[in-house]
């Protein structure tokens, strides 16, 4: 594990694989550190001819951590954009997206394949949609583009 300064904050990354090889960046998902990325996975995709960088996102792990804020209260948060409004929040999904790509550019990597589960799926999304140049392609899991038309999910699904 390695930490580097990237946006103005400290990212915790690891790194697996030969770095001339093309690279996967794996992003985690909400409060969800980059173990959750485990070590075997990694190191599979690795073996099968990948640079595997993962990474603590803001406020999580042994990334920067934003204490100086209150905890996020999330159904106050979707009351206010529901509302229209623009809430108080200390960084957004694009200052996430742009942490991603400032750590590949920072680690020296032009384009990655960008994988993302759950808020990290959504992170990827922005990646993809911002930055288009910079990856290679798109894997978004358990994720949404947040878009309130989109149907919910099933009920059946929630067991």
């Amino acid at each position: 594990m390695s930490i580097l300064k990237v946006n103005g904050i400290d990212l915790a990354f690891d790194s697996y694989g030969n770095e001339t090889d093309e690279t996967i960046l794996l992003i985690a998902g909400l409060g969800t550190q980059m173990i959750r990325w485990t070590a075997p996975f990694c190191e599979m995709l690795a073996h099968r001819g990948y640079r595997v960088i993962r990474f603590d996102n803001r406020d999580t792990g042994l990334s920067t951590h934003f204490n100086q804020y209150a905890t996020l209260d999330f159904e106050a948060l979707a009351r206010t954009l529901m509302s229209g409004q623009s809430p108080e929040i200390p960084y957004t999904l694009d200052d996430m997206s742009d942490d991603a790509i400032g750590l590949i550019d920072v680690l020296g990597i032009k384009k990655a394949h960008v994988v993302g589960r759950s808020m990290g799926g959504m992170i990827a999304q922005l990646v993809a949609g911002r930055y288009p140049d910079r990856v290679l392609s798109l894997t978004s899991i358990m994720s949404t583009t947040g878009n309130p038309a989109l149907p919910p999910t099933s009920p059946k699904l929630w067991l």
